[in-house]
């Protein structure tokens, strides 16, 4: 485990699911968590049981990001660690998606990582040192699957934006790199149905969903300061999903 002892990371949609687990890694690393998320009541559970705290934050809000940022820097001095979470993956067929079901997807998965990065980077600046992480996906960048175009576009526009983004702040101590899962078992992802979460099991060559604290280990790689030297760059967390050419080739 690497050690985060004294720095302060901001996680955000760090209530449930995949947020949650990356919070819990940071913590026990020994990093001061702020979970930042919009479900107070989950939130403050979660910050109760790894030792964090919690602020309610609707990341589609500018405005509200920057001021969990400036609470947070006002009570704990810096923020060292940035992991931009949050997500929502709600399936909607070309045919049927509306401009609302679009925006609604852009807001939370995209726009809130430029909302997030643009209000920490300053402080990170002042300091010469930051760590950046993304939750991205493998659908999108490399995958598809029908009734997520919209959230395949955020998620690789996320990581369009993560390459120029960590070329801007390369010289300043401060990487920007990204976690690409593919399906982990979430209460999001157990809402598909038991059907779809074997047929993807099926297709995983390891034979199982990724739990949480596989991409939480991921970030806390990339969150440490022994990866001062990767920028601009993903993980991919998948049990190797993406590997086989063909069904068959899953043995």
């Amino acid at each position: 485990m690497f050690s985060l002892k004294d720095q302060v990371a901001i996680v955000t949609g760090g209530a449930n699911g995949i947020g949650k687990g990356i919070a819990s890694v940071l913590a026990k690393a020994g990093a001061q968590v702020v979970i930042a998320d919009i479900d107070t009541e989950a939130g403050k559970r979660a910050a109760e049981e790894m030792g964090a705290t919690f602020e309610q934050l609707d990341v589609t809000d500018q405005q509200a990001c920057q001021q969990v940022v400036d609470a947070v820097l006002e009570r704990c001095g810096r923020i060292d660690i940035l992991c931009s979470n949050t997500g929502i993956f709600p399936q909607a067929n070309l045919e049927s998606m509306t401009l609302e079901n679009w925006e609604q997807m852009m807001n939370v998965n995209l726009r809130s990582t430029f909302f997030m990065v643009q209000a920490a980077l300053p402080s990170m600046r002042q300091r010469n040192y930051g760590r950046i992480v993304i939750t991205s996906s493998i659908t999108g960048a490399i995958t598809g699957y029908p009734g997520w175009s919209h959230y395949a576009a955020s998620k690789a526009g996320q990581l369009g934006f993560m390459r120029s983004a960590a070329l801007e702040c390369a010289r300043e101590g401060i990487t920007i790199n990204a976690v690409m899962p593919g399906n982990i078992r979430t209460a999001g992802l157990e809402a598909q149905g038991e059907a779809y979460l074997k047929e993807m099991a099926a297709s995983i060559p390891v034979k199982k969903l990724g739990e949480p604290e596989d991409i939480g280990y991921a970030a806390c790689f990339l969150a440490s300061p022994q990866a001062s030297f990767i920028t601009g760059q993903t993980i991919i967390v998948d049990g190797g999903q993406i590997l086989p050419e063909s069904f068959e080739a899953v043995l």
